[in-house]
């Protein structure tokens, strides 16, 4: 037979265990099964937004998620983008991108009637001459990166509404 001290060595030893996977800063038994508590209601969350941003990114299959071409020219950037379907406010967020990457839209052509095409000339904005060298670090590839980071933001906020 199992001694009453063994059980409560063997409840002990769980409980410290429980303590170290949950983070529990704890030392009495109700706490650390409170924080474990909270913790398997923080990890059902993370489980419930993951699946969201799966079934986020499976609603763009490769024949919907938006093809980005980006051209590099003499002093500009030549930039499309085109989705099949019409992405409502994704033109913000694309903007709102160029912004952050000190672009200057110089014209665009904009359709958003079935289908969402962005036909932009955009050009390097020189606030100081001390920014000439990491203006020139500025290519076609990183344009296409702030694009995307632009989308993924508007899948972001589009998820929330």
């Amino acid at each position: 037979m199992v001694s009453r001290e063994q059980k409560r060595a063997a409840m002990y030893k769980k409980l410290q265990i429980l303590r170290s996977i949950t983070n529990s800063h704890a030392h009495d038994k109700a706490s650390i099964i409170l924080d474990a508590s909270n913790y398997i209601k923080d990890l059902k969350k993370r489980v419930e937004k993951l699946n969201q941003d799966v079934s986020t990114a499976a609603s763009f299959t490769s024949q919907n998620f938006p093809t980005i071409r980006v051209e590099e020219q003499e002093n500009h950037f030549l930039i499309k983008v085109f989705t099949a379907r019409n992405c409502h406010g994704l033109l913000v967020f694309i903007l709102q991108a160029f912004e952050e990457l000190g672009l200057e839209v110089l014209q665009a052509r904009v359709s958003t009637s079935d289908s969402f095409l962005l036909e932009a000339i955009a050009t390097r904005v020189r606030r100081h001459e001390s920014t000439k060298e990491a203006d020139d670090q500025i290519d076609a590839q990183v344009v296409k990166q702030v694009v995307l980071q632009g989308i993924q933001k508007w899948i972001q906020g589009s998820e929330q509404e």
